[in-house]
């Protein structure tokens, strides 16, 4: 058996004028973590959650907020994310060349799970000194999508960053984000990605708690099979 199946609905697809209800209807239906994206407005177009609204639903559910930054200066955002409740910290290699060793140590001394996510159009070659250095991430995010925007197309050649990881790093927890739903999953699985981000495909669906299953059943499937 592998690293353990970790679904996260992406509370980005959620109605965010009612998010403690939908956060506790996710964990009702299944889900292990909850995923935030927290954008800047400057390395994505987009502008989304921040401390203020993790702190707010903080207060109303013990879940796992998988916390994945898609901002400029992460380094910035350390401190008031720590202080709102976040459990994990997934900052983008392509802006932390230069101090993700500080940046790995902050977010550990406060307490939060490091990762490093990267985008489509980066090498999975970048992101290996962090994943082996003294200090090093916990998690790598594989973004299956260009990074800004939820409903996207998924991104199958991406796979290839997967596998290459989880042959690397047997025990290393990989997410895959974008596009992921049941006709994507099976291909994201075998590829060896174990936490799973899904944001329409859940929160649209009719039945969450029967996507969510499939979602988990086929991560686990692929472990046993390898």
């Amino acid at each position: 058996m592998g690293v353990a199946a970790k679904i996260a609905p992406s509370m980005l697809s959620s109605d965010f004028a009612n998010l403690a209800s939908e956060a506790e209807r996710m964990l009702k239906f299944g889900a292990d973590w909850l995923h935030m994206d927290i954008m800047d407005g400057h390395f994505v177009p987009n502008l989304t959650l921040g401390a203020p609204v993790i702190q707010s639903l903080r207060k109303h559910t013990e879940a796992y907020l998988d916390c994945h930054l898609m901002v400029t200066n992460p380094l910035d955002y350390v401190e008031p994310l720590s202080k709102a409740g976040a459990s994990g910290f997934t900052f983008h290699v392509e802006v932390s060349k230069e101090n993700w060793q500080e940046l790995v140590e902050r977010i550990k001394s406060k307490g939060m799970k490091p990762g490093v996510a990267l985008k489509p159009g980066t090498p999975i070659e970048d992101v290996y000194p962090l994943v082996e250095g003294e200090n090093p991430v916990e998690m790598v995010l594989v973004m299956t999508v260009e990074p800004g925007f939820g409903g996207q197309k998924f991104m199958p050649e991406m796979m290839e960053k997967v596998r290459t990881l989880r042959e690397r790093y047997p025990s290393l927890d990989i997410e895959v984000d974008g596009g992921l739903g049941p006709s994507t999953i099976n291909t994201a699985a075998s590829a060896g990605a174990n936490c799973i981000v899904a944001g329409s495909s859940v929160f649209g669906a009719s039945d969450p708690s029967a996507v969510i299953s499939l979602l988990r059943s086929s991560v686990e499937e692929s472990q046993h099979k390898s």
